[in-house]
């Protein structure tokens, strides 16, 4: 497995940073982009190869595949980790930003799929690790479009793991619960519009749960969670998912256990929606 390339998408920060930081001390090829390069300048210091990938742009996706395949014949492990959260009330998210966000979550995870898989299938084995979210098995207020992204991304992948196991290529969901890194600016910068609309109470609740939250023990560092994708990417036999963190596990449970109208209960509590 040592052997096999492992392309990442998404490596400027986070999550993608910090998984091929641990796959590089094990001793993987890993191949780190991210749409600027020059934010990989220390992983290629650490010996990764690096170069600029847009999963918003058919060319440079095409191109990053073609690279990897030139070297070796086929993509060994993709990790799909590039995505962002575009958060808001449903009513007053902008269509456009809508439409980005599923570019990049959701069309650019899964174009990236179908370009590596003809190599994958070639070879007769492969493994692709699609980083999800507990967003992407509940839903909480002023994150509907992002939530809606990561269902998307849930279902994709389950369709597919079905769909390639035949060909020896295995597919893995990550469901990370709230990691330390810029996506909780991200998704608070969203909320910050504090007018005097219809939903600026919730928007302020919002932005304060998410905030506090991202700050609290609940959130664990983005190297624990490279640790859970690094046992994914080298396991001979790989879990459907990981569901990482202690509170993503007692979440996703709860919402299941309790049913739709105490799971509304508690979030509209949780957000003082009256």
């Amino acid at each position: 497995m040592l052997a096999d390339p492992i392309l990442i998408t998404g490596c400027s920060s986070g999550i993608g940073r910090a998984t091929a930081e641990a796959l590089l001390a094990s001793g993987h090829t890993v191949y780190a982009t991210a749409r600027r390069l020059a934010t990989l300048a220390d992983l290629a210091a650490r010996g990764a190869h690096t170069f600029a990938l847009d999963v918003t742009d058919e060319a440079s996706m095409a191109a990053a595949v073609a690279v990897v395949e030139a070297e070796h014949g086929s993509v060994g492990t993709l990790i799909n980790n590039a995505g962002y959260g575009e958060y808001g009330p449903v009513e007053e998210v902008p269509m456009d930003a809508v439409r980005q966000e599923f570019e990049t979550n959701v069309f650019g995870l899964g174009r990236m799929c179908q370009l590596v898989l003809p190599g994958m299938r070639a070879a007769g084995h492969g493994r692709i690790v699609n980083i999800s979210s507990m967003g992407g098995r509940l839903t909480f207020p002023t994150g509907g479009w992002y939530h809606a992204s990561k269902y998307a991304v849930e279902s994709l992948s389950d369709a597919l793991r079905v769909e390639v196991a035949p060909f020896g290529v295995d597919v893995v969901l990550v469901e990370p619960g709230m990691i330390r890194t810029e996506f909780d600016a991200v998704a608070s910068s969203g909320l910050r519009s504090h007018d005097d609309g219809p939903y600026a109470a919730l928007r302020r609740h919002s932005d304060e749960t998410t905030r506090r939250s991202y700050a609290s023990r609940l959130a664990i560092d983005p190297a624990r969670l490279a640790r859970v994708i690094a046992r994914a990417v080298e396991a001979r036999r790989p879990r459907p998912r990981y569901l990482v963190t202690p509170f993503a596990k007692a979440t996703v449970h709860l919402r299941r256990l309790a049913g739709g109208r105490v799971w509304d209960a508690v979030v509209r509590r949780s957000y003082r929606i009256k």
